[in-house]
């Protein structure tokens, strides 16, 4: 009970104070809110008649295309072949370019050396190099994982670098003043500080992987969910095209908060 005898609400005015921390009930509960918004609007586009089905199919046909797709297309193995090339893309991309990016965002000489490189090729972009990947490497699987890493690699690499740049100073003033050598402030200050910064930036980037993996299999493949999508395509099923868009959402949302758990374990300072 407050002052006035009533009991302790929560006001829209404190929910909409910058940068405020609310309840984890309540975060979880407007984010389904938010996913049965997004259903209802849906379902009133379809059922209601308003769309034609062939550009949006009704929920249920969605549903009934899924149980199809898992139960006589074997539609696991074509996820569990996208998951295989993205994680092999991602993780060769990260191994090289998080220690690279550290060492970017750390040591002027290196950031001289490599951000306008870096600069220079994170904009061009990873489907123009397919067909010079298939000319170089062949339509196999390693041309699928060269186009996650084409796309990953510099993008990761500035985005890390940009994470270590952002360790205040003053950590690293006050860690000279202590006695720590200039070997050790990068491993005592510099990485423990930027290592939560650094998990943001391996997520955000795997994001970005899963839009190059549906090109990269557009092209020149034989299974994967982008093949199943441009399968689809060719014979106007749309709701098979909506049952792999919403798979990889919800994979890309099960990684999404794996990711969170991983950094809230490992790094709790944060």
């Amino acid at each position: 009970m407050n002052k006035n005898g009533k009991k302790p609400g929560i006001s829209l005015k404190r929910l909409f104070t910058p940068m405020t921390n609310i309840k984890h009930s309540l975060y979880l509960t407007l984010g389904v809110i938010g996913f049965f918004v997004v259903l209802a609007v849906w379902g009133i586009l379809t059922y209601g008649g308003m769309v034609d089905p062939i550009f949006l199919p009704t929920p249920t046909a969605t549903y009934g295309a899924a149980v199809d797709l898992f139960t006589q297309l074997n539609f696991t193995h074509d996820i569990w072949v996208t998951v295989l090339r993205v994680l092999v893309g991602f993780l060769l991309a990260a191994v090289i370019a998080v220690p690279l990016g550290i060492m970017l965002g750390t040591y002027k000489p290196i950031e001289g050396f490599l951000e306008p490189l870096m600069s220079f090729v994170r904009y061009l972009p990873a489907s123009a190099f397919i067909p010079l990947f298939i000319l170089w490497i062949g339509v196999s699987e390693s041309q699928k994982i060269a186009v996650i890493f084409m796309g990953s690699f510099p993008q990761l690499i500035l985005m890390v670098a940009a994470a270590t740049k952002s360790v205040q100073t003053d950590l690293i003033d006050v860690s000279y003043t202590l006695g720590t050598s200039r070997a050790a402030v990068l491993w005592r200050v510099i990485l423990p500080a930027s290592m939560p910064s650094i998990m943001d930036s391996l997520r955000m980037v795997l994001g970005w992987a899963w839009t190059y993996i549906i090109v990269a299999e557009l092209v020149g493949a034989s299974s994967g969910i982008g093949y199943m999508i441009i399968q689809s395509q060719r014979m106007l099923k749309t709701s098979n095209i909506f049952v792999g868009i919403l798979i990889i959402g919800l994979i890309g949302l099960i990684f999404d908060y794996l990711f969170k758990f991983l950094s809230k374990r490992l790094f709790p300072w944060s």
